[in-house]
């Protein structure tokens, strides 16, 4: 399913004041709006996002923005909001059947909301993230009497739900939304106005919006909290949850896993884990054939959904022709820091009957934390034998297994 999120940040936040827009704000260290973006850009259920920005904005984006990859495009916002979610809807891809709308000022929105809230809009046509009332609910008069503000009705706070981003629509809902001429403060009023039902999604307390001066130290609570627990953005959890799934998750990464091997032929150098040790035998392949950086490379991208290494760097490409699995290693790391995702650590498991390792696996620690950008500590090899079992038990063949751990940058 093709799956465009659109982030509508093309308000000035006249409530918020000050000279700059609320979005560029930063909370934890982050700007907001870089904080939304990753969010979706993380998701592997997302194929594409559109920001909509103010001109000046579009004009000389942020440079988190302008680094993101094809995936990522910018529109300039309009007037109101659903002028600006209308513009990015226009640039949507033709193959989009479901679009996600979500605030900018909105930055702490888990994967798992994502999630659930694509699903339903799904089966559903439309869904939007709410969370119930907790407070006993109070309409009071339009016009103040005598100075005052009066009760005129306490509602049902059962019946009450406050509503959040993201909002999530079956493409031609959303278009029908769009096309009516009034105002409204989101797309799910205008969905209802179009005679669309709107499902209701559990939302999350930590998913605030950010309106006032007054939700900075709240969102900076918030941040620093989700930043110290690891928590993830994308994907899905096993937290429990009521009949409409209203829960919030803690998560702390997400873990990927690499396996390579290669015979052993003479003449080759033997390169592990970028370091090449003596040897009369090494490894046979493309590139300089090293099964710690191959199986580290593939860890890594799996844990972001990204595929495998021979899909981005195929045998059939002579430009890896020899190439150092380093190098094709920090690639790898680049291509999952566009998707906002950064690696916390690795352990590799090498299977060689000989030579031994454990001279050197300093000095591969080393280079492979140098690759990805972490530290040396975060980095775990060690070498077992195949006790003469198989092709690499008969010192014909080296292999490697690693796993990787990813989290939201």
């Amino acid at each position: 399913m093709f799956v465009t999120a659109i982030i509508a940040a093309g308000g000035r936040g006249q409530r918020f004041g000050g000279a700059r827009p609320k979005q560029l704000l930063a909370v934890g260290g982050r700007p907001i709006l870089e904080r939304s973006v990753a969010a979706f850009m993380a998701h592997p259920a997302i194929s594409e996002v559109i920001v909509a920005l103010p001109q000046e904005l579009v004009d000389d984006p942020p440079e988190y923005l302008r680094g993101a990859g094809a995936r990522l495009r910018i529109v300039a916002g309009g007037a109101r909001r659903q002028d600006s979610v209308a513009n990015a809807f226009r640039a949507a891809a033709g193959e989009s059947e479901v679009i996600v709308v979500h605030d900018a000022a909105r930055p702490f929105a888990s994967g798992d909301l994502i999630t659930r809230t694509i699903a339903a809009a799904a089966e559903s046509g439309a869904a939007l993230a709410a969370l119930g009332a907790r407070d006993t609910v109070k309409r009071i008069d339009e016009a103040p009497r005598h100075g005052y503000r009066l009760v005129s009705e306490t509602l049902p706070r059962e019946a009450i739900y406050l509503a959040q981003t993201p909002q999530a629509f079956r493409r031609d809902v959303l278009r029908d939304a769009l096309a009516l001429t009034g105002d409204a403060t989101d797309e799910a009023a205008l969905a209802e106005r179009a005679g669309h039902q709107v499902r209701i999604v559990g939302g999350e307390a930590t998913n605030i919006k950010v309106t006032t001066p007054e939700d900075l130290p709240i969102a900076e609570a918030i941040a620093r909290s989700m930043d110290r627990d690891g928590v993830s953005r994308p994907g899905t959890d096993a937290t429990e949850r009521d009949g409409l799934g209203q829960a919030k998750p803690a998560r702390t990464g997400r873990a990927g896993t690499g396996y390579d091997l290669h015979r052993l032929v003479a003449g080759r150098p033997l390169v592990i884990g970028g370091v090449t040790i003596p040897s009369e035998r090494g490894a046979l392949g493309h590139s300089d054939a090293d099964v710690v950086c191959h199986a580290v490379t593939d860890a890594i991208l799996g844990a972001a959904c990204l595929g495998d290494i021979g899909r981005h760097f195929p045998d059939s490409d002579p430009r890896w022709k020899d190439a150092s699995s380093l190098d094709l290693l920090a690639r790898a790391v680049a291509l999952v820091a566009e998707q906002g995702l950064q690696v916390g650590n690795v352990d590799v498991t090498v299977v060689l009957e000989r030579p031994k390792i454990k001279e050197h696996v300093g000095a591969m620690r080393a280079a492979v934390a140098g690759a990805i950008g972490i530290e040396t500590g975060c980095v775990s090899i060690k070498g077992k034998t195949n006790e003469g079992v198989d092709a690499v038990g008969r010192g014909e063949a080296i292999a490697a297994y690693a796993i990787a751990l990813v989290r939201s940058r």
